[in-house]
């Protein structure tokens, strides 16, 4: 019998080793699984790499985790914000890396290591520090940059409703990155509002497949 549920979320992130790279949904505070972030707090593995579309808001989910000092580099759109002071200090101290994405490059490169994709060229970027150090060609008279996929060796999400097989829908803004990080994973935890019974999501809703998605742990109603 397939059953992915697991008990809490410090069991669904306890192998999570040291070095490792994380997919993180969220934008904003939109869809941050901020309770399994808090489980990797509590295991405390160094030298994260984290991907996600910004560095953190205020000093919950991402933010907090920086400021344990357990991530070497980020990987994001949208490092400096309002609230992203934790971020600013690490970085202008040296104690933190930047990879600078563009959004749609970011989602992209994801989707890419979801699709067994090599690499792809993009304009975005093109004549812009974000093509140092990159493969560009012209193509029918415009210029693009070659990405390369982002893989991870787990992939974070937050969704509302899940089975023990791992079907996934979404509430609203809070799906954004979370389908796409599902497939890039060697491992997808998801954490849901509610676990429910097998055949109670309507297929036509189901966004992500539980071919996608390893552990579902319930942080919400279906925790209770």
């Amino acid at each position: 019998m397939i059953d992915k549920i697991f008990p809490d979320t410090q069991a669904a992130v306890a192998d999570l080793p040291d070095g490792a790279t994380l997919l993180v949904g969220g934008f904003g505070g939109a869809g941050m699984p901020n309770e399994l972030i808090d489980a990797v707090i509590a295991r405390a593995p160094r030298d994260l790499t984290i991907v996600s579309n910004n560095a953190g808001n205020g000093t919950k989910g991402l933010a907090a985790l920086l400021q344990a000092g357990l991530v070497r580099k980020v990987v994001c759109s949208f490092p400096r914000q309002v609230d992203s002071f934790v971020f600013d200090e690490l970085y202008r101290s040296g104690k933190v890396e930047l990879e600078l994405v563009p959004q749609g490059n970011l989602v992209e490169r994801i989707r890419a290591g979801g699709s067994g994709i090599g690499a792809f060229f993009t304009p975005t970027g093109y004549g812009t520090p974000i093509a140092d150090g990159k493969e560009t060609r012209v193509i029918d008279g415009r210029g693009y940059v070659l990405e390369y996929p982002i893989k991870a060796d787990f992939a974070l999400i937050k969704a509302y409703k899940g089975d023990r097989w791992g079907n996934l829908v979404f509430r609203k803004t809070a799906r954004n990155f979370g389908p796409v990080m599902a497939t890039a994973a060697k491992v997808t935890v998801a954490q849901v509002e509610e676990v429910v019974p097998l055949g109670s999501l309507d297929p036509e809703t189901i966004v992500t497949p539980g071919a996608f998605v390893n552990r579902v742990v319930a942080v919400g109603l279906g925790a209770q």
